[in-house]
């Protein structure tokens, strides 16, 4: 099980590193049996260039580990290739010019990578240095009336077709971003109105113990009751009232991830399941009062979980709910059965839960088990009324 989040392509990756092996065993293949480009710089230039294309295949391979780094690998696979063009131009590379397929490919992939991740501007002026580099490279090495020259229609095409799929993924990552606002947005809505009823309920709560301490000190039939204690009462309030309310206040302020207040911890489990699923809570933490914060993520995660269980596993017939105590953390562990399709784990409900278990120091994870099940566990800081 592994934590919330966006899981990588794998097929997507395996099937452009065997394009980027197939392409760079083509290129020597169609290499072996050429002769040395004429001039001084032949031999150099026939030796050097077979493994252009490995560097090449691995700085486009580099680019999903240092996404950041996409303009630096970008600019120096267009350097190596424009370059070695310019030399077998110099030296009249002709029919000893070495294949560049490799460099076509893992130009056309920086190219596509480039239009996904670059500002416009810096992306744009790639976008066309590739463009030029991978028309030049036959064109150029070969020279025009070599038949090898038609290669740069369907380089060109491939150049076009990256720089279609980066457009499209800039969409869609826009549009995902966006998403993600809309949510958090709704959470901070949603965290608002929470904040209201806490800070109500505490401020009722202090109001009630001054007018107490205030009748205790008119009262002449008890003129030996010391409202001191009152006072501390008082005192304890508004500091519990304070905290929880910088709390919530400071997941506004980051990723919001609302609460709801009070009541036992059994009392916030079992409201979220709604009789729905099987709650196994040992005693002392069933009858436990905790933070508002904390009972109302407790309530939140589970309530997303069941929710997620109606929605893709309609056909369930065992839904768990455990509460346990490991060390000074709360252990939430809810399991499924009868998961059908499949569930990436990077919906925005397990999105919202991570950043609720994160906003109290806490973490989540959620993945899929054997036999169609599906399990999420939350590991929060456990802290009780007494303890806040």
């Amino acid at each position: 099980m592994t934590p919330v989040g966006p899981r990588p392509r794998r097929g997507v990756l395996v099937a452009e590193v065997v394009a980027l092996v197939v392409a760079t065993i083509a290129d020597t293949v169609l290499g072996v049996g050429k002769g040395s480009a004429p001039g001084v710089l032949g031999p150099l230039l026939t030796t050097l260039v077979p493994y252009l294309g490995t560097a090449v295949a691995v700085l486009a391979v580099l680019r999903r580990r240092f996404p950041d780094r996409v303009a630096v690998l970008g600019w120096s696979v267009i350097g190596f290739s424009l370059a070695s063009t310019g030399a077998a131009w110099l030296i009249g590379g002709g029919a000893a010019a070495q294949p560049a397929a490799t460099e076509v490919l893992g130009i056309a992939l920086l190219a596509g990578a480039a239009c996904r991740r670059l500002r416009p501007v810096a992306a744009g002026v790639l976008a066309t240095a590739a463009g030029v580099a991978v028309v030049a490279a036959p064109v150029v090495r070969y020279g025009v009336d070599s038949p090898v020259a038609l290669a740069a229609v369907p380089a060109a095409l491939l150049w076009g077709t990256a720089l279609a799929f980066g457009l499209v993924l800039r969409d869609a990552d826009a549009r995902h971003v966006a998403t993600l606002e809309r949510v958090r947005e709704g959470e901070r809505l949603q965290l608002a109105r929470e904040l209201h009823d806490l800070v109500a309920h505490h401020v009722s709560g202090i109001v009630v113990l001054a007018q107490a301490a205030h009748a205790l000190a008119e009262n002449p039939a008890v003129p030996d009751q010391d409202p001191v204690e009152v006072y501390r009462e008082v005192e304890q309030a508004g500091a519990e009232a304070l905290t929880s309310m910088r709390r919530l206040v400071g997941m506004l302020r980051s990723d919001p991830m609302p609460s709801l207040p009070g009541g036992t911890l059994g009392d916030a489990v079992r409201a979220a399941t709604a009789g729905q699923a099987d709650v196994d809570i040992p005693d002392e933490l069933d009858v436990m009062a905790v933070p508002s914060d904390l009972s109302g993520t407790v309530h939140r995660i589970v309530l997303e979980s069941m929710t997620n269980v109606r929605r893709h596993a309609p056909e369930a017939t065992a839904v768990e709910v455990g509460v346990s105590l490991e060390e000074d953390d709360l252990v939430l562990d809810i399991r499924n059965d009868g998961v059908s399709g499949d569930r990436s784990g990077s919906g925005y409900g397990l999105v919202g839960m991570a950043e609720r278990a994160a906003a109290l120091g806490g973490a989540l994870s959620a993945g899929p088990e054997p036999g169609r099940r599906w399990r999420t566990t939350a590991r929060l800081p456990l802290r009780t009324e007494e303890g806040a």
